[in-house]
């Protein structure tokens, strides 16, 4: 990895002894950021926990990264920290290797399992929003990840919402995300990291001896899927290789689903017109079943989503580190350099998007199409080889669940609109609480 001395040449601002930038940044990702562009341009170095990083700013910058012609940007030297939770994903795997193993993971996502992923939610998300109470104020984004969790344990899964082994998966699930945000890299005892270690050995060890009936009777379910998947050659994984795939994809569709659900539910809550339109939207779906057909009838549903993923994007930075030495914007960057892309700053930019900071989903219109200013300027789902897998199938989900929710309630804030923590993974502050009513 390049010194400080190596990267010498590159713009930035002065850098704390061993801390950096570190409290700067992650007290305000985005504002520190907009900051440095300004003074420095859109290419700049700082340094988080000890680490050197040159970013690149700007649609462009995302687009040369992202579709990486010339196989020059590692994500799995990006996203290292992930390494000792999630070795073996998608995230962490890189050109050839990477693509052969996304052919064999398009299988679980094809149209008719994601057909049967609907069926399978559609009932146990009616059920799990009926939980919640009318009338008596509660904290949304603790539910919503709640919700997600249960969810992720029958749909990705098939295991009950309810029961002793879906609450021990759901807590591991936890404990895995707590350490791949923990600063204590090592698994001390007693620390968030050691918990996850635990946690990811009770996964995997619990699932593996799922694996032999799943593949000898199938389900509907993604786990099952992933145990019988195969691409057009009849390349499959083996239980190893099953193990660790599963173990990212549940744990990203956890978290991302629910920051966007945040989003949403709280732009709804603090603009009533939209919820209206929303809930009309649903009204004239009628009482049928929530099908493929219904659900993209949601057209100013999925506008509402694209706004929320805009504004509060689940991954706000990309990281990648270079595989060789490369030229841009006038910088020479020297091979291993870990490098950061910025697109949820890039979405909040009056260069793509007018008034840029305000709630306005019919920017998505076939009229207005802001988000087609450039091919990377919306890009929450990230692009190129590793654009997020699941991008369809989160839809469908936030879909489901709007629908699911308008048919029968409405939503007011039960405190002011929350700030958002942006780093590392996204959230409001205080958890927005929320209250239900009966439509």
């Amino acid at each position: 990895m390049p010194t400080k001395a190596a990267l010498a040449h590159i713009p930035g601002p002065p850098a704390l002894p061993l801390i950096g930038h570190t409290l700067t940044i992650v007290k305000d990702s985005y504002g520190t950021q907009q900051d440095y562009i300004r003074r420095y341009g859109p290419v700049y170095k700082t340094n988080m926990l000890g680490v050197w990083r040159v970013n690149l700013c700007g649609a462009d910058a995302m687009e040369l990264v992202l579709l990486d012609r010339k196989e020059l940007f590692s994500s799995e030297g990006g996203w290292d920290a992930l390494k000792r939770i999630y070795p073996g994903g998608l995230l962490l795997q890189d050109f050839d290797h990477h693509r052969a193993n996304r052919r064999i993971m398009q299988a679980a996502f094809r149209a008719s399992a994601i057909r049967d992923y609907r069926l399978r939610m559609t009932g146990a998300m009616a059920d799990l929003l009926e939980s919640w109470p009318n009338g008596e104020p509660f904290c949304f984004y603790k539910a919503v990840k709640d919700l997600t969790l249960r969810l992720g344990g029958a749909v990705f899964m098939g295991l009950p919402l309810d029961g002793p082994l879906a609450r021990q998966v759901n807590r591991a699930i936890q404990d895995e995300i707590r350490a791949s945000l923990a600063v204590i890299r090592h698994p001390i005892p007693l620390t968030p990291m050691w918990r996850g270690v635990r946690g990811r050995h009770f996964l995997r060890e619990t699932f593996r001896k799922l694996i032999p009936e799943r593949r000898a009777q199938g389900g509907d379910d993604f786990f099952s899927q992933m145990c019988l998947a195969r691409d057009e050659d009849g390349r499959g994984w083996d239980e190893d290789q099953i193990l660790d795939q599963f173990n990212l994809l549940i744990m990203a569709a956890h978290d991302t689903t629910a920051t966007a659900l945040t989003v949403m539910i709280e732009a709804l809550a603090s603009h009533p017109d939209w919820q209206d339109r929303l809930a009309d939207e649903v009204a004239g779906l009628g009482d049928g079943p929530l099908d493929e057909d219904a659900l993209a009838k949601m057209t100013q549903t999925n506008n509402v989503f694209r706004e929320a993923l805009r504004l509060v994007p689940p991954v706000p930075f990309i990281p990648r580190q270079a595989t060789r030495d490369f030229h841009w914007r006038g910088f020479d960057i020297p091979a291993g350099t870990s490098l950061a892309l910025n697109p949820g700053v890039t979405m909040l930019s009056p260069e793509h998007f007018t008034s840029p900071t305000t709630f306005d989903p019919d920017r998505f219109t076939p009229e207005r199409a802001e988000d087609q200013s450039h091919k990377f300027a919306w890009t929450p789902f990230g692009g190129g080889a590793h654009k997020c897998i699941g991008m369809h199938f989160s839809t469908l989900q936030v879909k489901l669940f709007v629908a699911t929710l308008l048919r029968k309630r409405r939503v007011q804030l039960a405190a002011a609109a929350p700030e958002w923590q942006r780093m590392p993974i996204p959230k409001p502050k205080g958890g927005l609480p929320i209250l239900l009513s009966p439509a």
